[in-house]
């Protein structure tokens, strides 16, 4: 099988997945839009209050964005993946404060043995200007357009020299969070109908042209968490 077929296989294989798991390409409206903002609020405290995530809850304040996957799941057989949707958030180098939220989809295609239906809590911490402007693109993919690598967890762990640090909580039997690979794609429609006009995301992510109220709570904690103004 060519490399380019090869790719183009796991393309198909991945929006197929997608569909099945996460239904990315559907329209949804502002009570399910707001329900994965509050599901984002939900996994942020989740993570902020983990015992396990000492090195999360130091450093999340030195993170340019944070990317919040409240339900990644990840399903199959002999060849399966993995899919979320999830909300962008960015923070202002000068205020330190943090943006409303921009909607995204991650997915990943992956073959071998695997059994079952697994789901976790992941959030991306991006720590560099490569990192974000990668997810201010319309689609990328970690690995490739921008370097990812596991968050450290425990006590005076060291992060890797990396554009996206990628941290998890699992649900289950996930058995470890593998994302390189992965695609993340904005879903600039999503945001459309959260904020009521047409909207990309440096739009709400940098210049802060649109706000949503029922965002608030969402941005209050996060930015609790950073010592942000």
């Amino acid at each position: 099988m060519s490399q380019i077929y090869w790719r183009h296989f796991s393309w198909l294989v991945l929006a197929i997945f997608l569909v099945m798991s996460t239904k990315p390409v559907f329209a949804k409206d502002v009570a399910e839009l707001q329900e994965l903002v509050n599901q984002g609020h939900t996994s942020l405290q989740n993570f902020v209050a983990d015992p396990n995530m000492g090195w999360f809850r130091k450093h999340v304040k030195d993170a340019k964005a944070v990317f919040i996957v409240p339900r990644l799941l990840r399903a199959g057989f002999i060849f399966g993946g993995s899919g979320g949707n999830g909300i962008l958030l960015a923070r202002d180098e000068n205020t330190r404060s943090w943006s409303d939220p921009a909607f995204y989809t991650m997915g990943s295609v992956s073959w071998g043995l695997q059994l079952g239906v697994e789901a976790a809590e992941v959030i991306l911490m991006v720590m560099t200007v490569n990192g974000l402007d990668s997810m201010l693109s319309t689609k990328f993919q970690l690995g490739a357009d921008a370097s990812v690598a596991a968050g450290p967890v425990g006590a005076g762990a060291q992060a890797a020299t990396t554009d996206i640090l990628a941290f998890s909580r699992t649900k289950g039997l996930f058995g470890g969070l593998t994302i390189e690979g992965a695609v993340i794609t904005s879903r600039d429609k999503w945001s459309s109908t959260y904020f009521d006009q047409t909207v990309r995301p440096v739009d709400i992510l940098i210049r802060r042209e649109v706000s949503n109220v029922n965002a608030t709570v969402l941005r209050r904690t996060l930015t609790q968490s950073t010592g942000g103004g």
